[in-house]
């Protein structure tokens, strides 16, 4: 049984009331932001990881595209926390998936109030579904997972590129596909052919004890210079963050730079990050093992800091 806040209201997913209009902006058009988190029962109480960084940067992304200008933090991170709580103090796990999904609304309601006030409203759908989080099998992260080379390329000049919209069909399109071929993740490139990132994850290459990552939204200008800077389609992920973070920590040398096939394939070492899976090892892209094929050491340096920060 999953937990729902809808607007306000907080509810079970077998209420009717759970539910949104068919004229919604996001069912019609996929016009819509979302953010997934990871929620934990510890000995303090519930624990949604790195909230403030996964709202911040919703609404950011709200502002930035026009989505919605009166969403604020503060209230959405305490309707996340809220739902996380209800939903793990009846349940029996200890782990949640947390997504939080805000969309254009109603378009109905909007038009009618637009027309009442002569301009054009903004009311946000805001629905928040807390549900078991996903266990990824122990081996995975000691043997490494797949990359498989994606078809797709990411458009650096789409002005929804680098942010967590709705429209993540193509993404799950070429996730199908690599699991198809047996493998754990897609690695996408943008129309430049250089490194993107997973399907649904940022990836990282170790080379010479150095953590690379390539050059995110809104980092361009700080790492390219100015004038004629290329867009990135990056997404700037939380828990990428959280790496970088960590292994400068850590003493290790951290570097956000363009990558090409040819940094995957000569890397010593490959991760990926997301929310729900954390630092997931990589240990060959297709038929190619990366370096021996082991899961690295850095690799593993990393994400015994990032499961003891976040209390796993």
């Amino acid at each position: 049984m999953a937990t729902v806040f809808l607007n306000g209201r907080l509810l079970r997913d077998d209420d009717p009331s759970a539910s949104v209009s068919l004229s919604d902006a996001g069912f019609m058009h996929g016009v819509g932001l979302f953010e997934t988190m990871t929620a934990r029962r510890t000995e303090a109480g519930v624990r949604v990881m790195r909230v403030e960084e996964h709202v911040g940067r919703l609404v950011h992304s709200a502002k930035e595209l026009g989505l919605a200008s009166s969403l604020k933090a503060g209230p959405l991170a305490e309707a996340v926390e809220h739902t996380a709580q209800a939903h793990l103090d009846d349940a029996p796990y200890d782990a949640a998936r947390v997504r939080l999904t805000v969309t254009g609304g109603d378009l109905n309601l909007v038009r009618r109030e637009a027309e009442r006030v002569g301009a054009g409203a903004q009311t946000p759908t805001v629905a928040i579904l807390a549900q078991q989080a996903t266990e990824y099998p122990q081996a995975l992260y000691e043997q490494g997972g797949v990359l498989v080379i994606g078809d797709a390329k990411a458009n650096p000049f789409d002005p929804t590129s680098g942010h967590k919209t709705l429209d993540y069909w193509w993404r799950l399109r070429e996730l199908q596909n690599a699991l198809g071929k047996g493998g754990t993740e897609a690695l996408l490139f943008t129309v430049t052919n250089h490194v993107c990132g997973g399907s649904v994850s940022n990836v990282f290459v170790v080379k010479d004890d150095a953590v690379l990552t390539p050059i995110a939204r809104g980092e361009e200008s700080a790492i390219g210079g100015s004038g004629g800077v290329m867009p990135s389609p990056v997404l700037p992920g939380v828990t990428r963050a959280a790496v970088l973070e960590q292994a400068a920590s850590m003493g290790l040398s951290v570097r956000k730079q363009w990558l090409t096939i040819d940094d995957v394939l000569d890397a010593d070492e490959v991760f990926c990050t997301n929310a729900s899976f954390g630092v997931l090892p990589m240990s060959r892209v297709e038929g190619k093992p990366i370096a021996d094929g082991l899961v690295g050491q850095v690799t593993l340096r990393v994400r015994a800091r990032m499961l003891e920060i976040d209390g796993d």
